[in-house]
């Protein structure tokens, strides 16, 4: 285990590596996108590596998250080729008190809360910036749409008094194109999200639109990563 010495950098460590001693031999494991996650893939491949984990399954959530996989020696499978997932671990851009989440920062919210839902326990692992009281405080709320229909979806969340704006990439011109080949619409709603679960229905209704970021009641464990006093401690709840 390489030791960070950037704070911040260590409290992520340190909350993936926790997540990451749950898993347990002959486990299939949901693999999750970002950098907190990232750590947690990190040490269940080093786990793997000294023999601590056996017979391990990953079942990935983006192309990065396979590209990962494979660096730290973790062998893949796709949902075709299993009946179950025993445990996913993946993180979060915002958490709320009742564990609902906004995800998608990453643009691959579609294919992780089709992995994320179908696991038997679903760890969410996130530095302690994530928290808020409200989902969509802190946040803009991702929302996947094939790209035809950007135009009429995004005239309907202006009605639903969402503000939307198209997801433009960073050193690429145009728009961000998702790992399914769709662009992402990021949606301001005023004062947050008075009710995710229902928000969650309603986008998703909306024709044209893929899947969209918030996670409602999807959540088991959150394990937050912290500094106290300097040194870096994970809370769960």
């Amino acid at each position: 285990m390489s030791i960070e010495t950037d704070p911040v950098k260590l409290m992520k460590q340190q909350v993936g590596y926790a997540a990451a001693a749950r898993v347990q031999s002959g486990a299939i494991v949901g693999l999750g996108t970002g950098s907190t996650t990232a750590y947690a893939i990190q040490a269940i491949g080093e786990r793997l590596q000294s023999g601590e984990l056996k017979d391990i399954k990953g079942v990935p959530t983006s192309f990065q998250t396979i590209v990962l996989a494979r660096d730290f020696g973790i062998p893949l499978v796709s949902l075709d080729e299993v009946d179950h997932i025993d445990v996913a671990i993946d993180g979060a851009d915002e958490v709320d008190p009742q564990k609902n989440l906004i995800k998608g920062g990453g643009a691959a919210h579609t294919q992780e809360k089709i992995v994320d839902t179908l696991a038997n326990q679903f760890i969410v692992v996130v530095d302690s910036s994530k928290l808020s009281d409200k989902l969509g405080t802190n946040f803009l709320l991702p929302v996947e749409v094939i790209p035809m229909a950007v135009t009429p979806v995004m005239r309907m969340l202006a009605k639903l008094g969402g503000t939307p704006t198209l997801r433009m990439g960073v050193k690429k011109a145009g728009p961000v194109v998702s790992d399914n080949g769709n662009l992402i619409v990021d949606v301001k709603f005023e004062g947050g999200i008075n009710d995710p679960v229902e928000l969650e229905k309603t986008l998703n209704n909306i024709p044209g639109v893929v899947e969209n970021g918030i996670f409602a009641s999807v959540a088991d464990l959150i394990m937050v990563g912290e500094i106290k006093d300097g040194q870096p401690s994970v809370r769960q709840f």
